[in-house]
């Protein structure tokens, strides 16, 4: 065994997209770009809380949406049809973004014309969280159906994220759903971490969502 080299590509795998993720983030902030990298497990309400994002927002600040899926047209289309210019990313099989992929989709959607730009990465808990894809702040959703044990079994994912999005609040009643321990839960991942308890689709809880939203834009664009 002496004689063979070993190679541990994980590591050299990361460790360039790490750097080739420091580069974009230094590129967007001299273009005055906030980029959003928004993950979720597939179907806890990541582009229905896009397009009433965009509403919202549409007339204060200039947003470009980058949907990333396996195949299909599907998000982008219904982002667009929200107001916000739109482009798809399909991965060829892949279950996340790494920052090339990223760095393709911005260069397409021309992000030095948006103050916002938001990638909606593919839908998972685990392997998205695990690629730098060069985003100024990272952000998840969970929602209420998925169970409030979710930081216990992906800790990446809340570790990584500087805010968490907590979607449909309507359906509380409905599910064995405890918001004190996910809250609990969250915070012994990562401390630090802002947390939107919201209903994408009636609209509560998005005033203190979209101003975090306002002043994190502003302070990177500034």
């Amino acid at each position: 065994m002496d004689n063979v080299r070993v190679i541990e590509v994980k590591q050299s795998v990361f460790a360039d997209n790490n750097a080739e993720a420091e580069r974009i983030r230094r590129q967007l902030k001299a273009e005055k770009t906030f980029l959003v990298n928004l993950m979720s497990s597939p179907g806890a309400g990541k582009t229905t809380l896009l397009r009433r994002t965009i509403a919202d927002l549409k007339d204060e600040m200039r947003i470009g949406v980058m949907e990333a899926d396996i195949d299909a047209t599907v998000d982008a289309e219904a982002i667009a049809a929200a107001g916000a210019a739109a482009i798809q990313i399909h991965t060829g099989g892949m279950c996340h973004l790494d920052a090339g992929m990223t760095e393709q989709g911005l260069n397409e959607i021309g992000a030095a014309e948006f103050d916002l730009v938001v990638l909606e990465n593919v839908g998972n808990l685990v392997c998205p969280a695990e690629f730098d894809t060069g985003a100024s702040k990272n952000v998840a959703i969970l929602s209420v159906p998925e169970g409030h044990d979710k930081p216990l079994k992906y800790p990446l994912m809340f570790q990584v994220c500087q805010a968490l999005i907590i979607n449909k609040i309507d359906v509380l009643p409905y599910f064995d759903f405890d918001m004190e321990k996910v809250l609990s839960y969250a915070r012994v991942r990562n401390p630090s971490i802002e947390i939107f308890p919201v209903c994408a689709k009636t609209g509560e809880g998005f005033p203190a969502w979209e101003d975090w939203l306002r002043r994190q834009t502003a302070a990177w664009n500034g």
